[in-house]
């Protein structure tokens, strides 16, 4: 189980560092209904985490992601794939990066002071589920645990470590705003400015690094 989980640690911090569900939070805290609000998008985050996840292993599960002597064709395959897929998206983002200093962030972000729980919770799920980036890295995450050969046990408890790694970036901003209260307003203003001068950055930099992982894991696979 060792190797699952030091597999996926370097997956979980590329999903935690996601800039905007991090700058949505904390967006959401400065509401009026902000502590509810906030708890709402983390579940929905760790439900669509999670959901990926299970999904991969269950699908995998007919297919070991182990030969006996290392990883299965299939799954240097899958990261190959992937690893690419995180490289390639990692360009289009940086050629598309605002010129001249303006930050652009997603339209839908001016709305979030009229949200409730449930479109709260609608957001995590779809920022953690449907958001390609992390969608690819929790695909990858997946295939690194079902390539380790561990148990079903063993590999719930992987996920289930990945996820709330994964979980600690947008859970951070909850966590000073539950334990300072009012105090906790400029602390969060100041991390989301700097995240937002620097989203573009920081999420080429996750997306090359773990590509570059995802690929390094995929040849060793196929030529191991």
């Amino acid at each position: 189980m060792g190797s699952a989980i030091g597999a996926v640690l370097p997956l979980a911090l590329g999903v935690a560092l996601s800039p905007i569900p991090i700058i949505a939070v904390v967006l959401m805290l400065a509401t009026p209904r902000g502590g509810v609000n906030g708890s709402s998008f983390l579940l929905g985050w760790l439900v669509g985490l999670s959901v990926v996840g299970t999904l991969v292993l269950v699908l995998s599960g007919g297919s070991d992601g182990s030969d006996g002597s290392g990883p299965a064709t299939w799954v240097g395959v899958v990261s190959l794939l992937l690893g690419v897929a995180l490289i390639v998206l990692a360009g289009l983002q940086w050629r598309r990066r605002p010129r001249g200093g303006t930050v652009a962030l997603p339209g839908w972000m001016a709305s979030i002071d009229r949200f409730g729980p449930v479109k709260s919770a609608g957001l995590g799920l779809a920022l953690s589920a449907a958001n390609p980036k992390n969608l690819l890295i929790t695909v990858g995450a997946a295939a690194a645990i079902a390539q380790a050969g561990v148990s079903a046990g063993g590999q719930a408890v992987a996920l289930g470590l990945f996820v709330l790694l994964g979980t600690l970036g947008p859970g951070v901003p909850l966590a000073i705003y539950l334990g300072l209260g009012a105090r906790s307003q400029r602390i969060l203003e100041r991390l989301r400015g700097w995240m937002a001068a620097h989203n573009t950055a920081i999420m080429c930099v996750l997306l090359v690094v773990i590509g570059l992982k995802l690929l390094g894991d995929g040849i060793s696979a196929l030529v191991g």
